[in-house]
């Protein structure tokens, strides 16, 4: 057996140098099909653009010789499509399922830096944060430093996904090698929306996703740079809380000391919810979490830590809740708090009482927690500080009637999902990654962030294992989003395994 597996790895590593031979011819025409990929606006809503996403793919994949090419649509119309593909290998024992999607997050362009606009691809030198300064694209041949970094909405979450896994199967195709099992593409077109309708294309197309393993391909590899299998991922569900004070703006100083101020009561509350040590104080928040299982305790341990690393480079000196890893709190229920709004601040503050305050609150939940009764708990919370709930802006005879109210808004949200360590298909996983680079692969039970793989398990039965690529400092979600090239290649040469892997 350890022959087997000697020899196995080396073939790996040779096919490794090939496809990144290959990626080395190819990188120039690679950029200028991802920069208009980039270049097509992506957010969930925007119909047109995202059928024009939709077809970009549709023509990558057939491009690359992949067959049965489809856009999978949910039963509820105005849904951006899931593009859909597959090569099929006569008498394969084996399906797997390589997942990315292709929407992005909301954008506010005016919030990029100079010269740079979320649809307006820019390659740049190395990393803004490091005074990077934006360059020309490289001209066919000419050599691509791979510490250059694409500025885009989507350049890492999560169009780089869908770049690597295509380019992957396109560099095996070149250097004649052709999997043993069935190989099938997903790109979701919803995610970033929260994936409401990812259900329904599970149901409707469910005998031709069936597989042995979904391969998810979204986040940012270790801080420490090192490829990494992630296991499960949290759920989400958010809430928004709106306190009230009088019915219109009052001069603080005519009425400060007298007339209840919104902020003020909005900022102890949220400040009731949590300890000075970062624990959540809501009660039995904590009370349904799944313990881990000594091999995720292990795999945990054998993490590097980049704490020190990260509070150095984020420029904060403790971590929120007190003698906890980075990898230890993201193993964690949380609550967040995403925004708080009252009045106004800066050159246009001025000498008022708010008639409101807001806050969005995001809570992230781990295996045993349900989504539903995480918000009642968020709600209960808040009525045992003396507030009476409401969903709707109080009516008159309930302003009479209490002297606290608080509106909350609770949003549909999913629930965490994880996969067993201990499966089978998982260890060849990890040797197939392990094949192409001689550094440690790390294996974390959960990513910090939400997907909704829990809807795989429901519906299909599903197992599923996460292969982040992006760089970790990507800034997915917010401004300056990026791509460092290494990456992406790094990506490429992690799918072309996995693809051949036994």
């Amino acid at each position: 057996m350890i022959l087997f597996l000697t020899l196995q790895t080396h073939a790996q590593s040779d096919l490794t140098k090939q496809i990144r031979s290959y990626r080395e011819k190819q990188s120039n025409a690679w950029l200028q099909e991802y920069v208009s990929f980039l270049a097509i606006p992506n957010l969930a809503p925007d119909t047109i653009n995202m059928q024009k996403n939709a077809a970009y793919i549709q023509n990558m994949m057939a491009k690359r010789g992949i067959q049965n090419i489809q856009l999978l649509y949910p039963t509820t119309p105005k849904i951006p499509p899931a593009v859909y593909g597959e090569v099929l290998v006569p008498n394969a024992k084996k399906t797997i399922i390589f997942y990315a999607h292709y929407d992005g997050q909301p954008v506010d362009s005016t919030k990029w830096s100079k010269g740079l606009h979320p649809f307006k691809p820019m390659l740049l030198n190395g990393s803004l944060e490091k005074q990077a300064t934006i360059i020309n694209w490289p001209k066919e041949k000419e050599e691509i430093n791979p510490e250059w970094r694409i500025y885009s909405r989507g350049a890492s979450d999560d169009k780089a996904g869908v770049m690597a896994i295509l380019s992957a199967y396109e560099s095996l195709i070149a250097n004649g090698k052709h999997p043993d099992f069935n190989i099938k593409f997903f790109f979701e077109g919803e995610e970033e929306a929260g994936s409401d309708h990812l259900h329904e294309i599970l149901v409707k197309y469910a005998a031709q996703l069936q597989s042995d393993l979904w391969v998810i391909c979204d986040g940012p590899v270790h801080q420490t740079g090192k490829k990494m299998l992630v296991f499960g991922a949290r759920g989400d569900a958010h809430a928004e809380i709106t306190v009230f004070g009088s019915k219109r703006p009052l001069h603080s100083g005519h009425y400060g000391n007298w007339a209840p101020n919104p902020a003020l009561e909005l900022a102890k509350l949220l400040a009731s919810m949590k300890d000075d040590h970062g624990k959540v104080l809501i009660k039995g928040f904590y009370d349904d979490v799944t313990p881990l299982t000594d091999r995720e305790k292990k795999a945990v341990a054998a993490i590097p830590s980049p704490d020190q690393q990260m509070k150095t480079e984020l420029g904060f000196m403790s971590e929120e809740m007190t003698g906890k890893s980075l990898a230890e709190s993201i193993l964690l229920p949380t609550l967040n708090i995403n925004g708080m709004q009252s009045a106004n601040v800066g050159k246009l503050s001025s000498n008022i009482i708010p008639t409101t305050a807001i806050a969005s609150i995001d809570l992230r939940l781990v295996p045993g927690n349900d989504y539903k009764k995480q918000q009642e708990k968020l709600v209960q919370h808040i009525q045992s500080q003396g507030y009476f709930i409401v969903t709707k802006d109080p009516t008159d005879q309930e302003r009479a009637s209490h002297n606290k109210i608080a509106k909350i808004v609770l949003s549909d949200g999913y629930n965490a999902q994880r996969t067993s360590m201990d499966l089978p298909i998982a260890q060849h996983l990890i040797q197939a990654i392990q094949s192409t680079t001689s550094d440690q692969i790390i294996s974390m039970p959960s990513m910090g962030g939400s997907l909704p793989l829990f809807v795989f398990e429901k519906y299909l039965k599903a197992t599923t294992i996460t292969v982040p690529i992006a760089n970790h400092d990507n800034n997915q979600h917010a401004e300056n989003e990026n791509i460092r090239l290494q990456n992406l290649w790094n990506g490429i040469e992690t799918f072309a395994a996995i693809m051949m892997m036994k």
